[in-house]
């Protein structure tokens, strides 16, 4: 009886499905693209958790009224953009509660200079049940990321 060389069906199969499985893990580790919007979504979502810890201290501090330098303020019932043109957040939290204002990390216009020169382009707002809601646009999604207490 003579014996063939080669690879068997099975063998063969077995190989494709390992190299299938390996050139999928590499696509999936070599797209930065999506890897960065993750990120930058992250980091979105930490600078609005960072800015409502900081309205509650200063609330806390204050018996439950968020005071910008020397006066009460009112958080707006609308969605607004806190910005030095828009809701100033700036004189409630700088420099007692936080460094800085923290501001979205890739729209265009984004930017902290001063307490009189800034645009984080995340939104702000207070609901009818109290609750204080600050927004960001997601990148990874195509959902708005919001943070709310």
């Amino acid at each position: 009886m003579k014996k063939q060389k080669g690879f068997t069906l099975i063998e063969v199969l077995i190989v494709l499905a390992i190299i299938a499985i390996l050139a999928t893990i590499v696509m999936v580790s070599l797209n930065p693209t999506k890897q960065f919007k993750f990120a930058r979504d992250s980091q979105r979502t930490s600078h609005l958790m960072s800015m409502l810890n900081s309205i509650g201290q200063n609330m806390i501090d204050h018996d439950g009224i968020l005071y910008c330098g020397n006066r009460s303020t009112i958080i707006p019932s609308a969605k607004t953009f806190i910005s030095a043109e828009g809701f100033n957040l700036a004189d409630c939290l700088i420099p007692q509660y936080l460094q800085n204002l923290p501001f979205d990390p890739s729209k265009e216009g984004a930017h902290y200079s001063s307490a009189t020169d800034f645009d984080t382009k995340y939104s702000i707002d207070q609901d009818a049940y109290g609750h204080i809601n600050l927004y960001a646009d997601a990148e990874a999604t195509s959902s708005i990321i919001k943070i709310s207490r």
